[in-house]
C-alpha cells in the first residue's frame, strides 16, 4: 500500500503521478471516485497523469488515445493494449494505492 497524498490535496477532476516502478496515475474524477492506473500510455511513452479526465476516462496527451480508469482498456486508437488498473482507499483522510503484481512477480 502506498501513500499517495490526503483527499483534501487531490481536487475533483486532477491527477497525480506517483514516481514508483513503473509510474502511476491517480485520477479524482468530477464525480468524487477515485482510480489509479499505470501512468504511461501503451501506445507510446507519456504520462497520462498529464492528458485530459473526462467522466472514467483519460486521453493521452501525445496521441489522444483514451483508457477507461475503471478497467485500463483503451477506449479508441492508436492504443491497443489496456494499462493496469490499482485499488485505491481512503483512510483517515489519505489516499492509498494498492498496486497490483505484474504477471510472473509477487506483490
Amino acid at each position: 500500500m502506498i501513500p499517495v497524498c490526503r483527499l483534501e490535496d487531490l481536487p475533483e477532476g486532477e491527477s497525480v503521478r506517483i514516481d514508483t516502478t513503473p509510474p502511476i496515475a491517480v485520477f479524482h474524477t468530477e464525480d468524487g471516485r477515485l482510480y489509479a492506473i499505470d501512468d504511461t500510455c501503451t501506445h507510446q511513452d507519456a504520462s497520462l497523469s498529464e492528458g485530459w479526465l473526462e467522466g472514467c476516462l483519460v486521453e493521452c496527451p501525445l496521441h489522444a488515445a483514451s483508457f477507461d480508469l475503471r478497467t485500463g482498456e483503451p477506449t479508441c486508437l492508436p492504443a491497443r493494449r489496456p494499462v493496469r488498473t490499482h485499488r485505491v482507499t481512503v483512510d483517515d483522510g489519505m489516499v492509498h494505492v494498492h498496486l497490483v503484481a505484474e504477471e510472473g512477480t509477487a506483490a
